[in-house]
């Protein structure tokens, strides 16, 4: 299962004054709408509305706390308006297709699909930045942090494992954050694939778009809207966050590739009173900061504007370098914020496995940390690509620097696999210094097919001796998908059972003409799509099986019918009618 958000905060670390303080500020700094909040910092009909009992879509799971950035005076941490209102391609196309359902099923409920897109984006960030394949569903699971009582609400498991993988307590599950027991009564089947799966996006936008508009809500009256997110999620500040977003995405929109939408931050400024927590496995604890000691700040670096970089986009200051921008001997000046970095650790780095040719889901993040254990802001970091590997980092690069952000973190552009398969090494290093670097292990795996069908239904039959005269075509998908560039291999077998290669019956031919029943190395087309040799029959009659196999378990028997040849033996009968007789024959009397 993946990792637990390492980047969502918990449940009123953001007091409700503050939260809705920004959203006034943002009402206020653009064009009117149909959230306009009340300027006494606190959203209308939110004192009238109270937080409802009972149970909520993500059991008030944590969510991500970062506002929309403001038009004015100053858009907050240097916030990219442009870069935040991008929503990846599938991740947009699924919320629209939700509000056209709505349309339909509930007219009455006016849902917009802004309002799914704003819970989308305090929820999981759009599902990671879009981090989802053609189908809709997440490339990992997506789980909130375990409902134990411990800091969240307490909610003992309720679908034996089935959706989050937990068996003692419940966890929020997928792009929207439902927990198992809502799903189980809300979940809707989106993309019309016969399943509802909490981590497929088209499924999740629609069952909260139906989770939205219950209790016969019309979205466009405010008390309606307020419920319905409160529903969502039981506290005020959840309440400002979403409409803050909703107000945001009402001013326009655009669709960005999937895997490249922008991440919620991590960073701790002045709305937020410290850092957030970074749950990491036992195995690589997250440090924290003493109480109320911070980074100190690099003058013409840590200005206002600076960001965490979590997403690795322009505008902050993990933005990466050019891949020489900076190296092992770049020396950094005296009382630099290199000089002050103690240790370089793991911060919340994920398994690192990616197919041939795919992205790799996770990238790799570490933290420098001081003496005393605090974040150190403005560090560079060097991240290399080390093995015998064609796998790079996006854009090509084998090589390059990112910069800490505020919280001391430091995040790798995406890993794009080659496809060359195996393990290589992504090593950390603090640039200039001698600080012990980081190093993660990743793995590129083959491409796979767990899945193949012929192309054609028509039966392969030839006469003994003969050429088949159709030859077989298959094609290989996984999860559903074209599987592209699949290792196969072809065998004549001697039973669906056996996997033995038969020593009679149907053959390829080889490079020296000679009759072969076994060939290996061969690889599906861009398609997915493989056409065998042509195969031929020797002169033994009957019915015979040629067995197709992929690498990732796809197989596929197929059946092989030799008639026999007619016969053209002469039968005895024949023979004495062809005989010419010898007796003379008598002749008439004249």
């Amino acid at each position: 299962m993946a990792p637990v958000f390492g980047r969502r905060l918990r449940r009123g670390t953001v007091t409700a004054a503050v939260a809705a303080a920004a959203v006034a500020a943002l009402a206020a700094s653009q064009a009117p709408g149909v959230t306009d909040v009340p300027r006494d910092g606190q959203a209308a009909g939110a004192s009238d509305t109270p937080p409802p009992s009972g149970d909520s879509a993500t059991g008030d799971s944590p969510y991500y706390t970062d506002l929309p950035p403001l038009q004015s005076p100053v858009p907050p941490n240097g916030g990219d308006k442009k870069a935040e209102a991008g929503v990846p391609a599938t991740v947009l196309d699924a919320y629209k297709k939700a509000e056209t359902a709505l349309n339909t099923d509930k007219p009455g409920c006016n849902l917009p699909w802004q309002l799914l897109a704003a819970i989308g984006k305090v929820e999981s960030g759009h599902a990671g930045g879009g981090r989802v394949d053609a189908s809709g569903t997440t490339l990992k699971p997506i789980l909130g942090p375990v409902l134990n009582g411990n800091g969240f609400a307490k909610i003992t498991d309720t679908d034996k494992g089935a959706y989050d993988g937990d068996v003692t307590h419940d966890r929020a599950v997928g792009p929207m954050q439902f927990i198992p027991s809502t799903w189980a009564t809300s979940g809707r089947d989106g993309n019309n694939d016969g399943k509802k799966d909490p981590n497929n996006i088209y499924d999740a936008a629609l069952a909260a778009a139906h989770y939205l508009c219950a209790n016969g809500r019309d979205l466009s009256v405010e008390a309606d809207l307020h419920k319905a997110i409160l529903s969502y999620n039981r506290s005020t500040e959840y309440l400002n966050t979403v409409l803050s977003w909703l107000e945001f995405y009402r001013k326009g929109t655009h669709e960005v590739p999937d895997g490249k939408g922008v991440l919620p931050d991590e960073r701790s400024d002045s709305r937020f009173p410290g850092p957030s927590p970074s749950p990491t496995s036992p195995s690589t604890p997250s440090p924290k900061p003493p109480a109320k000691q911070k980074p100190k700040p690099n003058p013409g670096k840590d200005k206002p504007g600076n960001n965490d970089g979590s997403n690795g986009s322009s505008g902050g200051s993990n933005k990466p370098s050019p891949p020489n921008g900076g190296g092992g001997s770049e020396r950094p000046e005296p009382g630099s914020p290199a000089d002050r970095v103690k240790d370089l650790a793991n911060a919340g780095t994920g398994t690192l496995t990616a197919t041939a040719g795919d992205a790799f889901a996770e990238r790799v993040e570490v933290r420098a940390l001081s003496k005393s254990g605090a974040f150190v802001a403005g560090v560079k970091v060097k991240f290399t690509v080390v093995g015998t590997t064609d796998t790079r980092f996006d854009g090509g690069a084998r090589t390059v620097t990112v910069t800490t952000g505020s919280t001391g973190k430091a995040i790798a552009p995406v890993l794009e696999a080659g496809e060359r398969t195996g393990r290589f090494t992504v090593r950390a290093t603090v640039v200039g210094r001698t600080v012990p670097g980081v190093d993660f292990t990743a793995e590129v795996t083959a491409r796979q097919a767990d899945a193949l069908a012929r192309t054609s239904d028509k039966p392969l039959v030839c006469e003994a001796g003969k050429e088949f005269a159709d030859r077989v075509e298959v094609k290989a998908t996984y999860k559903g998908r074209a599987a592209a560039g699949v290792a196969a291999s072809a065998m004549m077998v001697t039973s669906a059972s056996d996997a033995t290669a038969s020593d009679k019956g149907p053959y390829f031919k080889g490079a020296d003409g000679k009759p072969i029943r076994m060939l290996k190395g061969l690889k599906t087309d861009a398609n997915g799509l493989l056409k065998l040799p042509r195969i031929y029959a020797d002169d033994a009659a009957g019915t015979y099986l040629l067995r197709i196999a992929t690498a990732g378990g796809g197989i596929l028997t197929v059946e092989l019918k030799v008639n026999a040849a007619p016969d053209t033996t002469p039968t005895p009968s024949d023979s004495a009618s062809a005989t010419p007789s010898t007796t003379p024959s008598a002749s008439p009397r004249a």
